[in-house]
């Protein structure tokens, strides 16, 4: 029963069209109210709503968050951004379809610099449809891979999702990071590899190649962004800062090399960048204030003992049980927007990860992956979202431009499902 009074709470909220995170502090207080109606609670206290709402939001890893988001900010009005894609055009520019493979790597490049799939894809959009445009490359598709590239930074380092997910799990944010360079990185391949297939297909035509001495020109230039993930990942593996702070580092590296290497970052602009981050910082952190009234509940109704019960059957075989929670993800990612079902899903499906003895951090960089992959589909895929008003096409345009990409991405992540030691061997080097 508190299953169904969890669910409908929280569902009947959205559909009125209440916000996440009203609908969560509704659905917080709906199951509050039951169990005090059953005896489960010895009385309704409002106090203890507004505490845990306060103890939610009061935790130090979250501190990464706004500085994360600063550090994308100071990256694209600092040329960061733009001095990436450039190296990437110097490279494979000039193959059949170049500009797509410039996409792709620019991706990879900028998810290990901002941690924010939305920040990185209306980047990159910007930057690079006008010149697939030009190119004469499909629009559509092109969106579509743009997007598919985006959604690679929650599962890079520094995620933004990990430490969420971290907070809302008690599990390493280090181990996350670590652990998620090689999914990551595949997901890159695998649109990559695909996009090989759609160019030639579609027909997509060869850019000039640039001569040496200009590659190694624009690569110099972008000696100074390409060097921030090496500083980040480097300094967690030895031990040098903790994500919190390697946030910091990030957000102070990139407005130094912005304002006085590059010199396109301005005094001026400074009040807009860290508006811009503060204001999402703000809907971020209430999202998990309110998320943490509604765990907190969720651990006092045992409900994630009752989800357990119904996922008996599976809990003899981890892989058969991680098949059925990741085909869940994906349905529930197509209704939900990213953080949200972090937030709602990471407290009822722990216990049961945990009790069926699948190592948590390889559960959350699945998890996480599973997530920013719900980012591509409609109808609230907010990556989707990005590339449709930058491209000024229609959903279901992206969504077709999208598709091949989608599947390629959905392979990767169930083939973590089946190998998972994909994920566990990598992270055992890293945390040597």
């Amino acid at each position: 029963m508190t299953v169904g009074i969890f669910i409908f709470s929280l569902l009947g909220a959205m559909a009125l069209g209440m916000p996440i995170a009203y609908a969560l502090l509704v659905c917080g207080v709906s199951l509050m109210g039951y169990m005090t109606y059953t005896g489960g609670l010895p009385a309704f206290d409002s106090q203890i709503i507004a505490q845990r709402f306060v103890d939610g939001a009061d935790n130090f890893p979250l501190l990464a968050v706004p500085f994360f988001l600063l550090a994308g900010e100071f990256m694209n009005a600092g040329g960061l951004s733009r001095r990436i894609v450039n190296m990437a055009m110097a490279w494979v520019g000039h193959f059949r379809g170049g500009l797509g493979y410039v996409a792709v790597m620019a991706a990879v490049i900028m998810a290990s610099l901002s941690g924010s799939a939305v920040a990185d894809t209306a980047a990159l959009a910007a930057l690079l449809i006008p010149m697939m445009k030009r190119a004469g490359y499909d629009v559509n598709r092109s969106a579509g891979l743009i997007a598919a590239g985006g959604i690679i930074a929650p599962v890079i380092p520094p995620s933004i999702g990990f430490i969420i997910f971290g907070v809302a799990g008690n599990v390493s944010i280090t181990k996350l990071f670590l652990a998620g360079i090689v999914p990551g990185i595949l997901m890159g391949l695998a649109i990559g590899i695909t996009w090989w297939v759609v160019a030639r297909r579609d027909g997509v035509r060869a850019s000039e190649r640039m001569p040496m001495v200009q590659r190694l020109k624009v690569t110099a230039e972008g000696g100074f962004a390409l060097a921030l993930p090496v500083v980040i990942i480097g300094g967690m593996k030895f031990g040098a800062f903790t994500p919190t702070e390697a946030a910091v580092v990030a957000a102070v590296y990139s407005f130094v090399v912005g304002m006085f290497i590059y010199r396109e970052l301005r005094f001026s602009q400074l009040y807009r960048l860290i508006l811009a981050a503060g204001k999402t910082t703000a809907v971020v952190m209430f999202l998990v204030a309110a998320a943490m009234v509604s765990a907190w509940l969720i651990t006092v109704a045992n409900i994630p003992t009752e989800v357990a019960k119904m996922l008996e059957p599976f809990m003899g075989n981890k892989t058969l049980l991680m098949l059925m929670i990741m085909v869940l993800i994906v349905i529930v990612g197509t209704a939900l927007d990213f953080t949200p079902t972090v937030l709602i899903l990471t407290p009822v499906l722990m216990p049961v990860v945990i009790k069926a003895g699948i190592d948590p951090v390889y559960f959350g960089v699945l998890f996480i992956m599973n997530n920013a992959i719900g980012l591509i589909t409609p109808p609230v895929g907010t990556v989707l979202n990005v590339v449709c008003g930058v491209a000024r096409i229609t959903m279901d345009d992206a969504f077709k431009g999208v598709m091949p990409f989608f599947i390629a991405q959905l392979i990767v992540l169930f083939a973590l499902v089946f190998v998972p030691e994909l994920v566990t061997t990598p992270l055992k080097w890293w945390m040597r």
